[in-house]
């Protein structure tokens, strides 16, 4: 299977609502900065992978040494129940709904200030995601169901129970705490700013960003928008080919849900509606919308574990090197040519990828790095 593209024409304004009004006021890094296991997050170089796709240079930012974590997600639920639990301290239980690693986020963020947790996962989540969820101190419970059911799960189980739901997908009259996981999000691209940012010489012209529910692309978008306006980096949202919702709304030309059924590898992106904040962002600041067959997140894997020359080892999961597997498919495939144009991906091109997590399925991780495939689903 190929991938698909979507061109966009973004008008590079940031859409004034109650979502940008958070990010815009919020300073999460001062928080996560005052996080005893807080610590920046590395940025490195991959000067032999730019050599091999004939690219001035490519950087990745490594996410898995995020709190002990093993992925980002960390950033925004700590600072959402931190600000949940400001307006009401007497806040006992958690709730949410997650692929993996949003609900571990949570259950770390609701131990920490001594709270409780009940975490809701999709039917086909492996068992090895749930018990890292239940190492946090988390409930767990199955959903017969895929991701957009555990989330209404969720959401009624906290009316029934009296449960506070930190969701990182916004839906109408649900925006508050979704904007202060997006404002959690900012913070690692804040930590590039002395970096890659402000380097003539090695600024980002291209970003891919891997898109679930587009939360963190949304933060990102929001990131370079704020900050250089028009002459931002252009930005490229990677979804998989069966789970679209973004790739979705930018062919519809509004908000809407993924057709597809579901399958696939990348299980950090497997959902099915996007989030509210994030598509009003990412509809006036992305240039071009992707959606990719799995392969090319084994292939991203593998090209990270497996370096070429000197370049350093990273370890990303199927979700984590969801951008970099677009980049794979740009530069790969004969349709994607007029991608590579609107984006002028030259050898010039400084390309700036996001490792959002690291092995957090360790089966599925050990099977792409020795056969190149997985058996399973998620």
């Amino acid at each position: 299977m190929e991938a698909s593209y979507l061109i966009n024409r973004p008008d590079n304004e940031i859409v004034k609502n109650a979502t940008t009004d958070i990010l815009k006021r919020s300073d999460a890094l001062k928080f996560h900065t005052g996080l005893p296991e807080y610590r920046p997050t590395p940025l490195f170089r991959l000067p032999d992978l730019a050599l091999k796709y004939n690219v001035g240079d490519i950087y990745i930012k490594d996410e898995s040494h995020r709190f002990g974590l093993n992925a980002f997600k960390g950033l925004g639920a700590v600072y959402a129940i931190s600000e949940l639990l400001k307006e009401n301290p007497n806040l006992e239980t958690f709730c949410t709904a997650t692929d993996g690693n949003h609900g571990r986020a949570v259950a770390w963020g609701a131990t920490r200030f001594e709270k409780r947790s009940v975490v809701f996962v999709p039917g086909d989540t492996t068992l090895q995601r749930m018990k890292c969820i239940e190492k946090e101190g988390a409930r767990v419970e199955k959903v017969q169901g895929n991701y957009d059911d555990a989330c209404a799960v969720a959401e009624k189980a906290c009316k029934e129970n009296g449960w506070e739901l930190v969701q990182d997908m916004a839906w109408e009259g649900y925006e508050k705490i979704p904007a202060d996981i997006m404002a959690g999000y900012l913070s690692l691209f804040r930590e590039m700013e002395d970096s890659i940012h402000t380097l003539p010489d090695s600024r980002a012209d291209v970003v891919f960003m891997q898109a679930g529910v587009g939360s963190f692309a949304g933060a990102g978008a929001f990131y370079y928008l704020n900050r250089y306006g028009a002459r931002r980096p252009r930005i490229v949202t990677v979804e998989p080919l069966e789970a679209d919702g973004i790739f979705a709304s930018f062919t519809s030309g509004q908000l809407t849900t993924s057709t597809g059924n579901a399958t696939t590898i990348m299980a950090g992106l497997n959902c099915g509606t996007p989030s509210l904040g994030a598509w009003d962002i990412l509809k006036n600041g992305v240039d071009v919308a992707l959606k990719i067959p799995d392969h090319y997140a084994r292939r991203a894997v593998r090209e990270l574990f497996f370096p070429d020359g000197c370049d350093r080892r990273i370890i990303s999961g199927e979700s984590g090197a969801g951008g970099l597997a677009g980049f794979l498919a740009v530069m790969s495939e004969k349709n994607l040519e007029p991608v590579r144009k609107v984006l002028n991906i030259t050898k010039s091109s400084n390309i700036l990828f996001i490792s959002t997590e690291g092995d957090t399925d360790k089966t599925v991780f050990n099977e792409i790095i020795t056969t190149g495939e997985s058996t399973e689903k998620k």
